[in-house]
Parts: C-alpha cells; sequence; structure tokens
C-alpha cells in the first residue's frame, strides 16, 4: 500500500461517525475549563470554578479546589493532581451531567489512610488518595452504573465501582478497573 493511500485510509477510517473520537478528546486544549463540587461530609460547595483559562491553569482557582478536595478528617491540603481535574472535567462532559461531582474522599493524609486501611480490606496501603491523584465521587442526575461505564471509556486510569456504598474511584494511576 503506498503512503498516499495509507493517508487516504486512515482519512476515511478517521470520518467514520461510529469510530469518531468524543468530543472530550478533540476539545481545544485551550478552551476554559470549569468543575462544580458538593463535598458531602463538610458541606462545602464549589460552583463552576474555572480551573483552566487561556491556554493555562487558574492558581487561585486550584487553590480552592485543593481545600475543598482537602481531608477532612485531619484538615490536611495537599496538591490535587491537574490530570484529574482534567479527568473529572472530561468524565462530567462525557455523562452530560449538570449537577456538581458530589465529593465522597479527596484527598487522604498518611494517617486518615493507614487508620482506613485498618478498618476496611478495600483501602489500599499505598493510595492514590494520599497523593492527590483520586477522588470517590457520585453525581446526581447520572446512575451510578453509568458514571462508572462512562469513566472507564474513557481509559485514562483506574476505575472503582462501590455500588453498595454509591460511589465511583477514579485516579490518574495505571489504567485498571475493581
Amino acid at each position: 500500500m503506498s503512503l498516499l493511500s495509507r493517508r487516504r485510509f486512515v482519512a476515511a477510517l478517521a470520518s467514520t461517525p461510529a469510530l469518531a473520537a468524543p468530543a472530550w478528546a478533540t476539545a481545544s486544549v485551550s478552551e476554559p475549563r470549569a468543575l462544580s463540587f458538593s463535598h458531602l461530609h463538610t458541606g462545602e460547595h464549589l460552583r463552576n470554578i474555572e480551573y483552566f483559562s487561556g491556554g493555562r491553569y487558574v492558581l487561585d482557582a486550584l487553590s480552592e479546589i485543593n481545600h475543598v478536595l482537602r481531608d477532612f478528617r485531619t484538615g490536611a491540603v495537599a496538591e490535587i493532581d491537574r490530570g484529574l481535574l482534567d479527568l473529572l472535567h472530561r468524565l462530567h462532559g462525557l455523562t452530560g451531567s449538570s449537577r456538581p461531582f458530589e465529593i465522597i474522599s479527596g484527598y487522604r493524609s498518611p494517617q486518615t489512610n493507614q487508620m482506613l486501611h485498618r478498618r476496611s480490606s478495600g483501602v489500599a496501603t499505598k493510595s492514590l488518595h494520599m497523593v492527590g491523584q483520586a477522588v470517590d465521587i457520585r453525581v446526581a442526575d447520572v446512575p451510578l452504573a453509568q458514571l462508572r461505564k462512562a469513566a472507564l471509556a474513557m481509559k485514562a486510569g483506574g476505575v472503582g465501582y462501590y455500588p453498595g456504598s454509591n460511589f465511583v474511584h477514579v485516579d490518574t494511576g495505571r489504567v485498571r478497573q475493581w
């Protein structure tokens, strides 16, 4: 196959509607990004906070997000992975949700993680929550199974499904599911 015919083949394949990339994958890298959160343990809310604008992350907005996603048990604040925020932004768009992410757990200090690990075998000793790369969420207008399915479809990190506790875990670690 010649180089020209390969290019035509690839172009034709990309233009096939069933194989076209989802809208979130083709969005402009400089397009503004905003998120909304409702923390279920603290009662705190962030509404439509624009954390990326003009091709840059907005430091004041990131600080506010770090504070809301802090370890609510100890008050410890850590930097939340920007990739995790982008993952959440894409996930929100993919689900078509109009509601904020309900936060069950964001950052966890090592002390909190150790305490939770002692209580439950479902808490990893080296949890990505401790480095700001994981969050446990749900969204009021998206069924939990649909949220999980959308997160899995993104193939952007780990996805844990906890229907008994009514949340989905997403992280920016390696692609895996449980």
